[in-house]
């Protein structure tokens, strides 16, 4: 197996016994965008140096006989709307052209403090919304990656890194990650702090990762998670111990529910008949959830939601830079500078009462299971695809993940989301583990 085709947790270990140097990996990985980023593009700013400096002072630490934490010697790609120190940060658009940040985002020092090297910074479409940027699917680079991660999803994807760094607003995580056939992780709302990243939604904005696997998703993310006073939605608590209940079996046989909901003819065919197969191999693990009446209007009130922060958030490179700015984001803010106090805190308010309606539905199932996305990922590069079936999970802000599970008609991934409850990141992932055990035998 080559140095790119390890796992992170795989790595880690050959790097604690010296079986393998960071630097060694390192070096392995930009050979990898030597040969594959010149049609991929995944990559927004990469200084090799930069990297390589960074491992050798990690491998300088193991030799010392140091302290090293739990992604000592890792590369990692960080989404370019996560400040980084002495990296360009530029968030997509030409608006921040040249902007070098002072200091790190929280997520980025974590990262640090847990041994990872800061490889470089993936694409994100225009400040993480709908504008795409350059990236294309490593599967056909005639199709989109989606957005907005598209460079984190598809950088890991095709081998560049075992590791990125993503965020989500709307389908920004699970989304690209169904397309690009990797693991995509939204954990729960306000578990990883935001402070230092790109502000579009303070009530929706959730950072997460990509990975391969889930024991890597579980690695990377507990490692995050963390109490930041300048993010009001993260509270003091124990870290989830992620990996430990991700190594252990479910104490009784999961139940899975399958919710159509209220999009379900937004799925093309194809993607309906895979679901319908996937139900019929489940067989009395699954049943059939039909949501209540009052899920179906959650798009709408996403929506209010979404786009009047934007008008908020993002009216100073509206007001200096309209012109500038894709038609797509002028006309998601202009749309939000129309949604009135009423109409935004009644959809505010809507968030707590879809969580009570999903605590009834997780008093009798483990997860529920929607597709990601409509369809494997479209031909063209003008667009990034539809976010509608993640609009559930980040309206609500419960845990969701999506598991490279299945293939399109034209061979291209296909991803299932699975969903658990708000606060239970842990036993999401096992049984997300215990689905894909149980799928791919």
């Amino acid at each position: 197996m080559s140095l790119i085709e390890l796992s992170a947790t795989d790595a880690v270990e050959k790097i604690r016994n010296g079986e393998i140097t960071s630097e060694e990996l390192v070096q392995a990985c930009l050979e990898r965008i030597d040969q594959v980023d010149g049609d991929v593009q995944a990559w927004a700013h990469l200084k090799p140096e930069y990297a390589l400096e960074q491992a050798r002072q990690l491998d300088q630490r193991r030799s010392a006989g140091g302290p090293m934490g739990l992604l000592h010697g890792i590369p990692v790609g960080i989404k370019d709307i996560c400040d980084t120190k002495l990296l360009p940060t530029e968030n997509g658009t030409v608006l921040d052209s040249g902007r070098l940040p002072m200091e790190d985002s929280r997520v980025v020092s974590l990262l640090r403090e847990a041994g990872a090297v800061i490889m470089g910074k993936t694409v994100t479409t225009e400040l993480a919304v709908y504008g795409p940027g350059k990236t294309r699917n490593p599967h056909n680079t005639e199709h989109t990656p989606g957005g907005s991660s598209s460079g984190s999803a598809a950088a890991v994807a095709s081998y560049m890194v075992p590791l990125a760094i993503g965020s989500q607003t709307n389908g920004s995580i699970i989304r690209p990650a169904s397309y690009c056939g990797v693991v995509g992780f939204k954990p729960t709302h306000g578990l990883i702090p935001r402070s230092g990243v790109l502000c579009q939604s303070p009530p929706l904005d959730t950072i997460g990762t990509f990975a391969r696997g889930l024991e890597d998703i579980a690695l990377i993310s507990e490692v995050l998670v963390a109490y930041d006073p300048d993010d009001r939605h993260t509270v003091v608590r124990a870290r989830p111990p992620l990996r430990d209940v991700l190594a252990t079996e479910p104490p009784m046989r999961p139940m899975v529910a399958f919710a159509r909901t209220a999009v379900w003819d937004q799925a093309d065919d194809a993607t309906q008949e895979a679901f319908e197969e996937l139900v019929e191999v489940l067989g009395d693990d699954c049943s059939d959830l039909p949501l209540s009446e009052p899920f179906n209007g959650l798009v709408g009130m996403h929506r209010n939601i979404m786009y009047a922060d934007l008008a908020k958030n993002f009216s100073h490179y509206y007001k200096r830079g309209k012109d500038q700015l894709t038609d797509t984001l002028c006309e998601m803010i202009e749309a939000g500078q129309k949604v009135s106090a009423v109409d935004y805190n009644t959809a505010i308010d809507g968030q707590a009462l879809l969580n009570a309606g999903l605590d009834l539905v997780f008093e009798h199932y483990d997860m529920i299971i929607t597709p990601a996305t409509t369809g494997e990922a479209p031909l063209g590069l003008d667009a990034t695809g539809s976010p509608v079936f993640n609009t559930l999970a980040t309206y609500c802000g419960v845990p969701a993940v999506t598991l490279p599970l299945m293939d399109g008609p034209n061979g291209l991934p296909l991803g299932v989301q699975v969903i658990g409850p708000r606060g239970d990141d842990a036993r999401l992932l096992r049984n997300a583990k215990w689905l894909m055990q149980r799928v791919l035998g």
